[in-house]
Protein backbone atom coordinates (compact mmCIF):
# COMPACT_ATOMS: atom_id res chain seq x y z
CA UNK A 1 0.00 0.00 0.00
CA UNK A 2 1.33 3.41 -0.89
CA UNK A 3 1.21 6.40 1.46
CA UNK A 4 -2.32 7.54 2.24
CA UNK A 5 -3.35 10.75 0.46
CA UNK A 6 -7.12 10.64 0.97
CA UNK A 7 -9.41 12.54 3.40
CA UNK A 8 -7.68 12.74 6.77
CA UNK A 9 -10.69 13.69 8.89
CA UNK A 10 -12.44 10.52 7.75
CA UNK A 11 -9.56 8.45 9.11
CA UNK A 12 -9.41 10.32 12.44
CA UNK A 13 -13.17 9.87 12.88
CA UNK A 14 -12.72 6.15 12.38
CA UNK A 15 -9.59 5.57 14.45
CA UNK A 16 -9.67 8.42 16.97
CA UNK A 17 -7.26 11.31 17.53
CA UNK A 18 -4.17 10.98 15.30
CA UNK A 19 -2.06 14.09 16.02
CA UNK A 20 0.60 13.15 13.48
CA UNK A 21 -1.89 12.87 10.61
CA UNK A 22 -4.05 15.97 11.14
CA UNK A 23 -4.75 18.58 13.81
CA UNK A 24 -8.27 19.26 12.52
CA UNK A 25 -11.28 18.08 14.50
CA UNK A 26 -14.54 16.86 13.02
CA UNK A 27 -17.86 18.04 14.44
CA UNK A 28 -19.24 14.55 13.82
CA UNK A 29 -18.71 12.18 16.73
CA UNK A 30 -19.68 8.90 15.04
CA UNK A 31 -17.50 6.87 12.62
CA UNK A 32 -17.81 7.46 8.85
CA UNK A 33 -19.86 5.26 6.56
CA UNK A 34 -23.43 4.07 6.19
CA UNK A 35 -23.30 2.02 9.40
CA UNK A 36 -21.21 4.47 11.43
CA UNK A 37 -23.90 5.20 14.00
CA UNK A 38 -24.74 1.54 14.63
CA UNK A 39 -23.07 0.09 17.71
CA UNK A 40 -21.49 -3.31 17.16
CA UNK A 41 -18.95 -5.09 19.33
CA UNK A 42 -15.74 -5.48 17.28
CA UNK A 43 -13.99 -8.84 17.05
CA UNK A 44 -10.52 -9.43 18.53
CA UNK A 45 -9.06 -9.31 15.03
CA UNK A 46 -10.82 -5.98 14.34
CA UNK A 47 -9.35 -4.51 17.54
CA UNK A 48 -5.82 -5.61 16.60
CA UNK A 49 -6.27 -4.32 13.04
CA UNK A 50 -7.50 -0.93 14.29
CA UNK A 51 -4.47 -0.45 16.55
CA UNK A 52 -2.17 -1.35 13.66
CA UNK A 53 -3.98 1.14 11.41
CA UNK A 54 -3.51 3.87 14.03
CA UNK A 55 0.27 3.40 13.84
CA UNK A 56 0.31 3.40 10.04
CA UNK A 57 -1.78 6.52 9.58
CA UNK A 58 -0.33 8.53 12.47
CA UNK A 59 3.31 7.98 11.48
CA UNK A 60 2.60 7.98 7.72
CA UNK A 61 4.23 4.63 6.97
CA UNK A 62 3.10 1.81 4.70
CA UNK A 63 2.51 -1.86 5.50
CA UNK A 64 5.96 -2.96 4.34
CA UNK A 65 7.71 -0.35 6.50
CA UNK A 66 5.68 -1.24 9.59
CA UNK A 67 6.24 -4.98 9.10
CA UNK A 68 9.99 -4.38 8.74
CA UNK A 69 10.04 -2.21 11.88
CA UNK A 70 8.23 -4.94 13.86
CA UNK A 71 10.90 -7.46 12.81
CA UNK A 72 13.66 -5.08 13.97
CA UNK A 73 11.89 -4.46 17.30
CA UNK A 74 11.54 -8.21 17.95
CA UNK A 75 15.30 -8.69 17.60
CA UNK A 76 16.12 -6.05 20.23
CA UNK A 77 16.11 -6.71 23.96
CA UNK A 78 13.07 -5.42 25.84
CA UNK A 79 9.33 -5.08 25.27
CA UNK A 80 8.68 -5.37 21.52
CA UNK A 81 5.73 -2.96 21.65
CA UNK A 82 7.65 -0.20 23.45
CA UNK A 83 10.73 -0.64 21.25
CA UNK A 84 8.47 -0.41 18.18
CA UNK A 85 7.06 2.92 19.39
CA UNK A 86 10.55 4.20 20.22
CA UNK A 87 11.81 3.37 16.71
CA UNK A 88 8.87 5.21 15.14
CA UNK A 89 9.17 8.17 17.51
CA UNK A 90 12.89 8.56 16.76
CA UNK A 91 12.30 8.95 13.01
CA UNK A 92 13.50 12.37 11.82
CA UNK A 93 10.10 13.42 10.44
CA UNK A 94 8.44 12.61 13.77
CA UNK A 95 11.15 14.45 15.75
CA UNK A 96 10.57 17.58 13.64
CA UNK A 97 6.84 17.28 14.34
CA UNK A 98 7.29 16.73 18.09
CA UNK A 99 9.59 19.77 18.27
CA UNK A 100 6.71 21.87 16.93
CA UNK A 101 8.59 22.83 13.77
CA UNK A 102 5.81 21.36 11.60
CA UNK A 103 2.05 21.06 12.27
CA UNK A 104 1.83 17.39 11.19
CA UNK A 105 4.15 14.51 10.30
CA UNK A 106 3.39 14.84 6.54
CA UNK A 107 4.43 18.53 6.76
CA UNK A 108 7.59 17.52 8.64
CA UNK A 109 8.33 14.87 6.01
CA UNK A 110 8.06 17.53 3.32
CA UNK A 111 10.61 19.70 5.18
CA UNK A 112 13.03 16.77 5.28
CA UNK A 113 12.45 15.62 1.69
CA UNK A 114 12.90 19.17 0.36
CA UNK A 115 16.29 19.39 2.10
CA UNK A 116 15.52 22.03 4.71
CA UNK A 117 16.89 20.02 7.69
CA UNK A 118 20.43 19.48 8.97
CA UNK A 119 21.36 16.71 11.41
CA UNK A 120 24.76 17.15 13.06
CA UNK A 121 25.40 19.91 10.48
CA UNK A 122 24.86 17.51 7.57
CA UNK A 123 21.95 17.73 5.14
CA UNK A 124 19.53 14.82 5.62
CA UNK A 125 16.70 14.28 3.13
CA UNK A 126 15.51 10.85 4.34
CA UNK A 127 12.45 11.20 6.56
CA UNK A 128 12.90 7.72 8.09
CA UNK A 129 16.41 8.64 9.33
CA UNK A 130 16.79 7.30 12.89
CA UNK A 131 17.86 10.04 15.28
CA UNK A 132 20.06 9.08 18.22
CA UNK A 133 20.76 10.64 21.63
CA UNK A 134 23.23 13.49 21.17
CA UNK A 135 22.09 14.41 17.65
CA UNK A 136 21.63 18.11 16.91
CA UNK A 137 18.96 19.29 14.48
CA UNK A 138 19.10 22.63 12.69
CA UNK A 139 17.32 24.41 9.88
CA UNK A 140 19.27 24.93 6.66
CA UNK A 141 20.73 28.48 6.80
CA UNK A 142 18.66 29.81 3.91
CA UNK A 143 15.92 32.42 4.16
CA UNK A 144 13.40 30.19 2.37
CA UNK A 145 14.01 27.33 4.83
CA UNK A 146 13.94 29.53 7.92
CA UNK A 147 10.81 31.41 6.84
CA UNK A 148 8.97 28.17 6.08
CA UNK A 149 9.80 26.67 9.47
CA UNK A 150 8.87 29.90 11.27
CA UNK A 151 5.52 29.84 9.48
CA UNK A 152 4.98 26.20 10.47
CA UNK A 153 6.04 26.78 14.07
CA UNK A 154 3.28 29.35 14.53
CA UNK A 155 0.74 26.51 14.40
CA UNK A 156 -0.32 25.26 17.86
CA UNK A 157 1.80 22.31 18.87
CA UNK A 158 0.98 19.38 21.11
CA UNK A 159 0.22 20.24 24.72
CA UNK A 160 3.07 18.12 26.11
CA UNK A 161 6.63 18.76 24.90
CA UNK A 162 8.56 15.46 25.16
CA UNK A 163 11.27 15.34 27.81
CA UNK A 164 13.90 13.74 25.54
CA UNK A 165 14.00 16.75 23.20
CA UNK A 166 15.39 20.25 23.68
CA UNK A 167 14.56 23.23 21.46
CA UNK A 168 15.95 26.76 21.24
CA UNK A 169 13.12 28.71 19.62
CA UNK A 170 15.31 31.75 18.93
CA UNK A 171 17.82 29.84 16.81
CA UNK A 172 15.42 27.03 15.79
CA UNK A 173 18.06 24.52 16.83
CA UNK A 174 17.27 21.33 18.73
CA UNK A 175 19.00 18.45 20.46
CA UNK A 176 17.98 14.86 21.10
CA UNK A 177 18.88 14.15 24.73
CA UNK A 178 17.71 10.56 24.92
CA UNK A 179 15.23 7.93 23.75
CA UNK A 180 11.56 8.73 24.31
CA UNK A 181 9.79 7.05 27.24
CA UNK A 182 6.42 5.34 26.73
CA UNK A 183 4.54 7.96 28.77
CA UNK A 184 5.54 10.72 26.32
CA UNK A 185 4.14 9.02 23.19
CA UNK A 186 1.28 11.28 22.07
CA UNK A 187 -0.76 8.55 20.39
CA UNK A 188 -3.47 6.73 22.38
CA UNK A 189 -2.61 3.14 21.50
CA UNK A 190 -2.31 -0.42 22.81
CA UNK A 191 0.95 -1.42 21.16
CA UNK A 192 0.66 -5.03 22.40
CA UNK A 193 -2.30 -5.55 20.06
CA UNK A 194 -0.10 -4.44 17.14
CA UNK A 195 2.53 -7.02 18.09
CA UNK A 196 -0.20 -9.65 18.40
CA UNK A 197 -1.53 -8.72 14.95
CA UNK A 198 1.83 -9.46 13.30
CA UNK A 199 2.61 -12.52 15.42
CA UNK A 200 -0.64 -14.15 14.19
CA UNK A 201 0.07 -13.52 10.49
Amino acid sequence: MSRYRGPKLKISRKLGDLPGLTRKKSKKTFPPGEHGQQSKKPSDYALRLEEKQKLKFNYGINEKQLSRTIKIAKKLQGSTGIILLQILEMRLDNIIFRLGLAPTIPAARQLVNHRHILVNNKLVSISSYQCRPGDTINIKPKNSSINLVKKYSQSPGLANFPSHLELNRDTLSAKVNGVIERDWVALQLNELLVVEYYSRK
